[in-house]
């Protein structure tokens, strides 16, 4: 599913900073921290603009909505 929502971010020209959490030192710390703030399991974990937004369910759901491309813009992630 990772692949699946960076792939969604491309296509709408948004440049995510993406942290491969089983690939950088200290992951499995940071992975603990977000299961604190309920993101446990649920990966890729997704913030926007600061704010966590959820898992590839929450971003899917919210592409089908019509809102994601609204909180990108809203970030200054998305221009158009």
């Amino acid at each position: 599913m990772c692949h699946t929502i960076k792939t969604l971010f491309f296509d709408f020209g948004v440049n995510p900073t993406v942290y491969e959490l089983d690939h950088i030192p200290g992951g499995r710390e940071i992975e603990h921290a977000l299961a604190r703030h309920g993101a446990a399991n649920d990966f890729p974990v997704v913030f926007i603009d600061g704010n966590l937004v959820g898992g590839a369910n929450e971003i899917m759901t919210l592409h089908l909505k019509g809102s994601l491309s609204g909180m990108l813009k809203r970030a200054g992630a998305l221009w158009l």
